[in-house]
């Protein structure tokens, strides 16, 4: 598919998700070519971009990325495969979720290692405190897969109206408006893993923050109006630096 021809927002949010398919290979927060990033295109219908199935996360291109429906089957002439079974997550959240324009599930070291315990994420850095209160925690019932609808709608359910979640023996997915915004989150997600896994690592018995200067730091980030977009116009002249063809 050449993006040159396509809608003006949906070039824009191609190049968006590219971008982020290939930060997620940069930073190291893939598994081969399994888990998806969406994002839901404009409109009365429930269209969404996704990775076609099969390509390295870093083989990602703005063109490449296939529109599906809410069923996670194309919605686009492609000869690219597509596997439905790996949205079923995307899809349930993204349709119960309006605010969830763009949904990221990781499959981390880190991000499984926390999500082997029962512990969630501890506000043992400012970084954690970010996610305190806000990430829901699903309990594991096997593979996602697209005869399992009643999953679905408990996956939603633990959801919630959070930011993020914890899939118990699985990984992690965040939400968020934007690319860039789930993109950040996703970022910081991650980090509160690596940290919380490095802190347990030391044996030593960790301090955690007081409840109420934990509150007061999620209210501060909450309420900062940059939410990554600073960062996310940084990342993005990276790539066009080093790797400018995620544009194509």
């Amino acid at each position: 598919m050449n993006t040159e021809y396509c809608d003006p927002d949906e070039r824009s949010l191609r190049e968006d998700l590219a971008a982020a398919y290939r930060l997620i290979a940069l930073y190291g927060m893939t598994d081969l070519v399994y888990t998806h990033l969406s994002v839901r295109l404009p409109g009365e219908a429930h269209r969404f971009l996704v990775n076609p199935y099969g390509f390295l996360f870093e083989e990602i291109t703005a063109s490449s990325l296939v529109i599906v429906d809410a069923d996670g089957l194309p919605a686009q002439e492609t000869s690219a495969a597509v596997n439905p079974a790996g949205f079923v997550i995307h899809s349930a959240v993204h349709q119960a979720r309006p605010d969830a324009a763009c949904v990221m599930h990781t499959h981390t070291l880190a991000g499984m290692t926390i999500a082997a315990q029962n512990t969630g994420i501890l506000p043992l850095n400012q970084i954690s405190m970010e996610f305190y209160g806000r990430i829901g925690f699903h309990t594991y019932e096997g593979i996602a897969a697209d005869d399992n609808l009643s999953e679905r709608e408990r996956l939603v359910r633990d959801l919630g109206d959070n930011i993020g979640l914890i899939l118990q023996n699985h990984g992690l997915l965040t939400v968020g408006s934007t690319v860039a915004h789930t993109f950040y989150r996703t970022w910081y997600l991650e980090q509160a893993c690596r940290i919380q896994v490095a802190v347990q690592s030391t044996g030593v018995s960790p301090h955690l923050a007081s409840e109420a200067y934990t509150l007061r730091a999620r209210d501060q980030f909450e309420s900062d109006p940059d939410q990554g977009r600073l960062s996310w116009s940084a990342l993005r002249r990276k790539l066009d630096r080093e790797q400018p063809d995620y544009r194509n």
